[in-house]
């Protein structure tokens, strides 16, 4: 039996293709290797949103071709965003590569490999765009293995962003039927999943140029309804939203929705009216903060997260430290920071006031030093408190012999004693301290 690796790079949407792709070939008779040794194909699945990140995926394949030397039947591909973007280039660079897969043609990897067994030699390069290729994404590896599962709902991105080189990688917005969805959440909920995470790259848009709007709701809103009511499932998140998507209707539906968790990740990018305008970015912080002010009207224990990006051509100090009050101000429970990357082909790419690489160093550190004081204050409330978690197994690494994780509805992991038989369950525990982002559970589980 023939072995593949995968390595994904990037966001949680390159994990779900990555599974996806994973459960194909499993489908066609491959294995899957536990590493790049064992394996007789590998696969980087690739992110352009930051540069750091192709050079990561270019320097590991400069190695893996180092490996292939010695293995001369190993086969390697790109996969994902860089390898759309970048396409014939990339082979221009390593010439070694035998694959270049686009963003709309994962489903295409096991009959390109197929090919290149009967082929030999001659390299693929595929990265066209392909009608439908939204609704083929729906496969999952051993389900069931897990108890969450992440369920991608429409692909590409209509939004121009200023920074941003996804709409190009990713295409325009394509949405699947929410009859799709839910025939991918059922199967989930029939193999022992219990928590559904909807991914779009804006999952707010879903729908929004072929679901018409019923009795006032967003075809997004309908969704969630839906899912909702699917039996087994006991949880549901979703990522990445925009604000602008964040209308009555879907604040409305938290603390409605039983399922729907009491936590949002609602990215601002910036704390400053100037800079977002020049992000092209549609809203204004004050509109944030009262989408905010909503949400915590309807919950008022949500936890709140978004996405920052520091050092945007044009940045002034001034505008800097405005972001630095938004974060104190909207009392983020996390906050995923981003250093500026000048991406090729955006329009940010060619504006003036570019900030030198030490700038932007330095106010990455301070906000980080602001957000992990902001985020250790939140974490410090659930202190003494009864918290539901979803226990998803042993943590990467091991913070204490004898500790699984899980996660409260508020996304919160919780590290606590237990054993294998816990997996998957809804426990109850008594949280006793807490550490920046996580927090530490009471032996003593109450609802066994």
């Amino acid at each position: 039996m023939k072995k593949v690796f995968i390595k994904t790079y990037g966001c949680q949407m390159n994990e779900r293709d990555s599974e996806a792709v994973a459960a194909m070939l499993r489908e066609r008779g491959y294995g899957l290797a536990q590493s790049e040794g064992d394996a007789d194909v590998i696969l980087l699945n690739t992110c352009s949103v930051r540069d750091q990140a192709e050079q990561k995926a270019l320097g590991k394949m400069g190695f893996l071709a180092q490996l292939k030397r010695e293995k001369p039947g190993l086969k390697l591909g790109f996969m994902g965003c860089m390898a759309q973007r970048l396409g014939q280039e990339l082979l221009d660079k390593l010439p070694d590569v035998d694959l270049i897969v686009g963003t709309q043609k994962a489903h295409r990897i096991a009959d390109h490999l197929e090919h290149l067994a009967g082929n030999g030699h001659e390299p693929v390069v595929d990265v066209a765009a392909e009608p439908g290729s939204e609704a083929t994404i729906r496969d999952h590896v051993a389900p069931g293995a897990q108890p969450t599962a992440f369920v991608s709902v429409m692909q590409g991105c209509d939004m121009r962003c200023a920074f941003c080189i996804v709409p190009a990688t990713r295409g325009p917005e394509r949405s699947r039927s929410i009859e799709d969805v839910l025939a991918e959440v059922r199967a989930l909920a029939a193999s022992g999943v219990k928590e559904v995470t909807l991914l779009g790259q804006i999952v707010t848009s879903y729908g929004r140029d072929d679901i018409a709007i019923r009795d006032g709701k967003s075809p997004f809103v309908q969704l969630l309804e839906a899912v909702n009511a699917v039996p087994g499932i006991e949880r549901i998140r979703f990522t990445s939203p925009h604000p602008q998507g964040f209308r009555d209707d879907l604040i409305g539906c938290y603390g409605r929705l039983e399922k729907l968790c009491e936590q949002v990740h609602l990215p601002v990018q910036s704390g400053s009216n100037r800079v977002l305008k020049a992000m092209k970015r549609p809203y204004s912080v004050e509109k944030y903060k009262r989408i905010v002010e909503k949400l915590r009207a309807r919950v008022p224990e949500i936890a709140v997260t978004t996405d920052i990006i520091v050092g945007f051509p044009g940045e002034t100090e001034e505008d800097f430290q405005q972001t630095v009050a938004l974060v104190r101000e909207v009392a983020c429970d996390g906050v995923f920071l981003f250093k500026y990357s000048n991406r090729t082909g955006t329009p940010a790419a060619a504006m003036d006031g570019q900030i030198p690489q030490a700038g932007i160093e330095r106010r990455h550190a301070e906000l980080l030093a602001v957000m992990d004081g902001v985020a250790a204050e939140r974490s410090a409330r659930l202190v003494g408190r009864t918290m539901q978690i979803l226990v998803e197994g042993e943590p990467d690494t091991k913070v204490v012999e004898g500790r699984l994780f899980g996660r409260t509805r508020c996304n919160r992991i919780v590290f606590f004693p237990g054993n294998d038989r816990h997996r998957g369950q809804l426990l109850d525990v008594r949280v006793t301290r807490a550490k920046d982002y996580t927090l530490y559970g009471d032996p003593a589980i109450l609802n066994l």
